[in-house]
């Protein structure tokens, strides 16, 4: 299993499927922000494990209501972009609940927090 959540794991320094999993999520854009969900810090964790995929995701709070948008558009990244993987699954999670300070310094920017 590799998790990209851990820096000292190997997806984490450049395991290719997990990092081909990472840009693939990168093209989902939350509408309502218009910021990639992995600059926004809403993806937890990526594991691929036997070739299938699992990634957890938050949203920016509970009431949003674009949660299953997002995690269809997750699954449908992930399947155009990397097509050798096995089942996808995208979980919602609410711990650790996102805060701002999740975001990358280029989210930030494009957001005009920087």
């Amino acid at each position: 299993m590799t998790t990209a959540s851990d820096p000292s794991c190997p997806a984490a320094s450049g395991d290719s499927r997990t990092e081909r999993v990472r840009e693939a999520l990168r093209r989902v854009i939350d509408p309502e922000i218009g910021v990639n969900i992995v600059d926004l810090g809403l993806v937890y964790r990526i594991e691929v494990l036997d070739g299938d995929v699992r990634v957890e995701l938050t949203m920016t709070t509970p009431a949003c209501p674009l949660h299953e948008y997002l995690a269809t558009k997750a699954t449908e990244a992930i399947r155009r972009e990397v097509p050798d993987v096995g089942e996808v699954g995208v979980m919602l999670v609410w711990d650790p609940p996102w805060h701002p300070d999740m975001m990358s310094a280029e989210a930030r920017h494009q957001l005009g927090m920087a």
